[in-house]
């Protein structure tokens, strides 16, 4: 999918983006107006890689700057899910939402593979969360992205290859509604905190 547009998304100030994706350059980049303050590199061929990925997450998580939104693509998004539902709470508190770009890139991927890769509870992620898929109902592709979606209790958006106007600015328009709920969200997290603590006398 591309999503590149005239004009790129500002995040607010207090939101750090954290990437996970085994592309160093991928193409829903454009989207950002300023880079993501780190980047995951995907590889879990091995049970080390895997490990390796889950403690550079909690590393880049922990020491962002602020809430975190996580950006994550293709098998990155089962590696973000899996770390989501097994990391201590301390570490997944710091998660303000998440974007998933095209969890499945085709057909043919082994989904299957990747569930086992990552085996972890079968529950909704302890964050907000939009999913966004390919549009094609001519294959089951769509359906199966809705699964994921409906297993990770995301949101979904459909988006095109073929239209290169409405889908993306319907798209950065979603999620600039979505970032600034997670920072509303935030925002009254931190008023609920404060009003729980009482003052030192």
């Amino acid at each position: 999918m591309e999503y590149a547009m005239a004009t790129a998304l500002t995040l607010p100030a207090n939101l750090s983006l954290v990437e996970i994706s085994a592309a160093a350059t991928a193409p829903w980049r454009d989207l950002f107006a300023a880079p993501a303050q780190a980047h995951v590199p995907y590889r879990a061929d091995t049970l080390s890689e895997r490990n390796l990925l889950g403690a550079r997450l909690d590393s880049a998580v922990t020491r962002a700057e602020g809430a975190v939104l996580l950006v994550a693509e293709g098998a990155g998004c089962f590696a973000t899910a899996w770390w989501a539902r097994l990391s201590p709470a301390s570490y997944v508190s710091r998660v303000a939402g998440a974007l998933f770009f095209d969890p499945i890139a085709d057909e043919e991927e082994n989904v299957e593979s990747l569930m086992d890769t990552f085996a972890s509870p079968r529950t909704r992620l302890p964050f907000p969360s939009i999913v966004l898929g390919r549009d094609d109902r001519r294959t089951a592709l769509a359906a199966r992205v809705q699964a994921l979606a409906d297993g990770w209790g995301s949101g979904m958006i459909a988006g095109s290859r073929s239209d290169v106007d409405g889908p993306l600015r319907r798209t950065r328009g979603i999620i600039a509604r979505f970032t600034a709920g997670v920072v509303a969200r935030e925002v009254r997290t931190g008023r609920a905190l404060i009003g729980r603590v009482r003052p030192i006398r």
